[in-house]
């Protein structure tokens, strides 16, 4: 069987509760790719499914991450090296296209209240609504800041642990290549 086509995935998104009527995109990508890239894209396929108003909210983000590094970075408002190291994680962002940013606020903030915090911390990176640590094999962070490092395959090379730097993160995207 081949893997569905981008066309076909983001279709399956665009509803508004993304399963409603439809055979599960979840699926139909368990049946035609590996375990690593079904929790990559399960994760994708979550964020694409949050309501359009919410920080990330639109089936453009599965297509925007495909074949890219992806770090993931758990953060709080009250965590102060998880705001000193927000501004890197922006320039990260910004001026990497090969690497997208996503957030998770780790007190599971929602809605409003995450909106505020996003512009208190002027966070700039897309944000996500649920914590992606169990579709990606990993218990929770205890630990702030965290940082996931996933190469363009799906697959968690790096977990990083402490307030992170723009040079230490391209390191770990650079070791995670080799």
């Amino acid at each position: 069987m081949e893997p569905p086509s981008n066309h076909a995935i983001l279709a399956a998104l665009r509803g508004p509760t993304c399963m409603a009527g439809r055979r599960s995109p979840v699926l139909e990508l368990k049946e035609s790719l590996d375990v690593r890239t079904a929790c990559l894209a399960l994760l994708l396929l979550l964020a694409g499914c949050q309501p359009p108003a919410g920080p990330v909210g639109n089936a453009a983000l599965l297509e925007s991450l495909r074949g890219q590094w992806v770090v993931i970075n758990y953060w709080a408002k009250w965590c102060k090296p998880c705001i000193e190291e927000i501004p890197e994680l922006n320039a990260l962002d910004r001026e990497h296209g090969d690497i997208s940013v996503l957030g998770v606020n780790y007190d599971g903030a929602t809605g409003e209240e995450l909106a505020i915090q996003l512009r208190e911390l002027q966070v700039a990176f897309p944000t996500l609504e649920q914590d992606p640590a169990e579709l990606l094999g990993q218990p929770r962070p205890s630990v702030l800041p965290t940082t996931f490092i996933i190469n363009p395959e799906g697959t968690l090379v790096r977990a990083l642990i402490g307030p992170q730097t723009l040079e230490s993160l391209l390191a770990a995207v650079r070791d995670g290549q080799q």
